[in-house]
């Protein structure tokens, strides 16, 4: 904080992202540990993208959609993580107007992205084991494709729309921003304006594009459980509840802490709450989908292998 205050701010031409500075024990140790989760990220998801690109087998619905979603971690995290590496670094913590804005917009339209994949991610699974004899009819490569540009569609449309409300506020002179990361909700408690319009905006985007999806999900996943139970063979059961279980998984880290995050009321959040939240789904998650993927899928494991076979 005292780092902060010596920097002429009245000239300040963007933002001090005050990140973690209030606790500078551990500061060396977070940079360590999130670059190798950095490093994990970057290997894991580009791993899932290859893998799915090379081995014919991988040529699923279900890849495809693993392959976007991999896509969006491996631009997510890059989006925030290199920033907040160079802060924890050294003192100056100052990410200029434009980076901000940069960083605000592309974060946004990726994390918006993702929760409506992960609700299509959800219909694929539904369709494949409530309806496997139909599954290649109803899922063809042209809805699949339909299904991946409307996530990508709508997290762009809804991004332009509430990050540039945001940045139209006025802020305050001072321009510290306490959080690692230009994020929406603490770019609102700088202005120096009533801002109950993009409260009010940014609580139903919320609820649009979090518990919309997640109640589709949960919906699905219904339909899941009742078709599973009604499955006679137990190694019939594991297979199918082998192929959602990952997706389950994600879905729970990943909407868990996002909704935690921009649904809790802005009062009741400490604000050393909200940074190691923010930690979580911007560094944690990430590299947690593709171990998630690999690790609990054999069709995975076994390309990966056959890839590597192929490479060595």
């Amino acid at each position: 904080m005292g780092i902060a205050r010596s920097i002429n701010e009245s000239n300040l031409a963007g933002f001090i992202l005050l990140g973690f500075s209030d606790h500078p024990q551990l500061q060396k140790t977070l940079f360590v540990v999130i670059l190798i989760f950095y490093l994990l990220t970057i290997l894991g998801n580009t791993t899932i993208i290859l893998v799915s690109c090379l081995e014919p087998k991988l040529h699923t619905p279900m890849y495809f959609f693993l392959s976007h979603l991999s896509f969006l971690d491996l631009c997510f995290t890059s989006s925030v993580i290199p920033q907040l590496l160079v802060n924890l670094l050294y003192p100056m913590k100052i990410i200029t107007y434009a980076g901000c804005v940069v960083q605000l917009y592309v974060s946004l339209a990726l994390g918006s992205t993702e929760c409506v994949l992960l609700a299509v991610m959800s219909y694929d699974r539904y369709i494949a084991v409530c309806r496997p004899l139909h599954y290649t009819v109803l899922m063809h490569p042209r809805l699949c494709i339909t299904l991946a540009s409307m996530a990508w569609v709508s997290g762009v449309v809804t991004t332009l729309v509430q990050s540039t409300l945001t940045l139209q506020l006025p802020f305050c002179g001072h321009h510290r921003v306490d959080h690692f990361f230009c994020e929406v909700p603490v770019l609102i408690r700088l202005a120096c304006v009533d801002t109950t319009f993009n409260e009010a905006e940014l609580f139903v985007a919320s609820i649009l594009f979090l518990i919309v999806p997640v109640s589709f999900i949960l919906v699905s996943y219904g339909y899941i459980a009742q078709a599973v139970l009604k499955i006679k063979s137990a190694a019939g059961r594991q297979k199918a509840f082998g192929t959602c279980s990952s997706h389950i998984m994600v879905v729970i880290i990943f909407y868990g802490t996002i909704i935690f995050m921009y649904l809790q009321p802005a009062k009741s959040r400490s604000k050393d709450q909200g940074k190691f939240v923010s930690l979580f789904y911007t560094v944690v998650t990430p590299m947690f989908n593709p171990l998630i993927y690999t690790l609990r899928n054999k069709e995975v494991k076994g390309a990966l292998k056959k890839v590597l076979r192929k490479i060595l």
